[in-house]
């Protein structure tokens, strides 16, 4: 794996030592490795996320070679790598296990790296060393680049942008938003009368055409059947788990315990939303 990527995590960190992500600002911007055209640019979605890219420039062209995430948890601040054309899209994940004098980030069961050590040389450049924790490795500087040195790339310079309906949806620099993904299960509740079971499922269905028209439920829909049990997901237009427990708390499946359900935070398009309008055209029966 290409370790460009890993480079800013050191501003972050000398702000940041008790290893959480209070003062995400210091990382927004880009940085570039000393006498080589290869970048990093950051930006802050949250106070417990932000969301990176690391690209190259050719003839002026912007190539984007991975997507990162950077997220702090309530002991620990996991980095997330998702390598374009690798590991089929899924991130690799390196912790911070030391943040004194060099900040380090592991990763002992991936292949390489499995350790990345950051240490100050100036207020503007970074020493990164990556290795595999013993004689394998490379070095290189990484130096903060001021306005006028930063390659214009198209993610800034998109034509079709509405900054009317960017704020409409509350989207963020990447069109994107956080939401809650719910898996609905199977729950404790086994009775087998009918009637009780259709009068639940009822409620279950009328929370859901409240919630869409209230503009809290997004997706809703059921799923095939499977050996976890799981019956059907939403996608909550919320962003905590409190709140999305809160417009649950009337399901009347989940409340008789029909249904059980966990909840996940979701980063999705902003955009969403924009498709329900269409799909009160579409439908022919009434469920």
């Amino acid at each position: 794996m290409k370790s460009v990527f890993f480079s800013t995590l050191f501003v972050l960190l000398t702000h940041c030592a008790s290893a959480q992500l209070t003062m995400l600002g210091f990382l927004q911007g880009t940085w570039k490795i000393q006498n080589k055209e290869k970048y990093e640019h950051w930006d802050v979605l949250n106070k417990e996320m932000m969301k990176g890219i690391s690209y190259s420039t050719v003839n002026g062209q912007l190539r984007i070679s991975e997507y990162m995430e950077l997220r702090s948890g309530k002991d620990s601040i996991t980095y997330i790598a998702h390598v374009i054309n690798q590991n089929n899209g899924n991130g690799i994940p390196f912790t911070l296990v030391q943040s004194d004098s060099i900040f380090s980030f592991e990763n002992p069961a991936h292949d390489f790296p499995k350790k990345i050590e950051y240490i100050p040389k100036s207020a503007t450049q970074i020493l990164v060393r990556v290795s595999d924790g013993k004689k394998k490795g490379f070095s290189y500087i990484l130096e903060k680049q001021v306005a006028k040195n930063i390659q214009k790339d198209t993610m800034n310079t998109n034509p079709n942008y509405d900054a009317k309906l960017a704020e409409k949806l509350n989207a963020d620099d990447y069109g994107m938003k956080k939401y809650v993904l719910v898996i609905l299960k199977t729950g404790s509740n086994q009775s087998e009368d009918k009637d009780f079971i259709s009068q639940c499922f009822r409620g279950h269905l009328d929370n859901i055409n409240r919630l869409v028209k209230e503009g809290k439920m997004i997706v809703a829909g059921p799923l095939t059947k499977n050996d976890k049990t799981y019956r059907g997901i939403f996608i909550l237009n919320v962003s905590d788990f409190s709140e999305a427990k809160q417009v649950l708390e009337h399901d009347a499946a989940i409340k008789e315990g029909l249904l059980d359900m966990e909840l996940f935070s979701w980063y999705g398009s902003a955009a969403l939303p924009e498709y329900l309008p269409f799909s009160d055209k579409i439908w022919k029966a009434k469920p």
